[in-house]
């Protein structure tokens, strides 16, 4: 196995958990905050979708599926759509309702879809380019999408535990 493949089969993993966790839920499971205050399943997922999908566009050069394929207005969140859902507090995670739960799970297959093909044709020597300068070290397209796949995993995560709680 390379590390395309590596990759790819991590994305699809992520892929994979979203639609275990999402599957058959209602509209009500979906936006559920524990103790009325924590993340909801809808959030979480919307989230996550979110980073991989503004992450791997900016690094690919190409557009983020929430705009361009039409998610943004299909989800009708109340929030910008360069919005990510980083920093959001209380009132911005109620916001997010979805009717259901196919939205997200369809939204995440776009992105997935996106991802997956950017990653086919990608190199090792392509994981060395640097796509972030803001930071010190500066980022390389490889650790973005090992930061990418470890907030999604982390985020699916506790999409899980809150699962479990309903």
């Amino acid at each position: 196995m390379n590390s395309r493949e590596a990759l790819i089969d991590a994305f699809g993993r992520l892929q994979e958990e979203i639609h275990s966790v999402v599957g058959e839920l209602s509209a009500d499971q979906l936006s559920e905050r524990p103790l009325g205050k924590g993340n909801s399943i809808a959030w979480l997922v919307w989230h996550l979708t979110r980073i991989q999908d503004d992450h791997v566009a900016a690094a690919a050069g190409h557009d983020q599926a929430y705009v361009d394929q039409g998610w943004s207005e299909r989800l009708g969140l109340p929030f910008d759509p360069a919005d990510t859902g980083y920093g959001h507090g209380d009132a911005e995670v109620a916001a997010v309702q979805v009717s259901d739960g196919a939205l997200l799970t369809g939204y995440y297959d776009a992105v997935h879809a996106q991802t997956v093909d950017y990653l086919k044709g990608l190199s090792d020597d392509d994981l060395e380019r640097i796509v972030d300068r803001h930071w010190d070290p500066p980022v390389t397209l490889g650790v973005r999408l090992i930061s990418v796949i470890s907030d999604d995993l982390q985020h699916i995560g506790q999409a899980a535990y809150v699962r479990g709680l309903l």
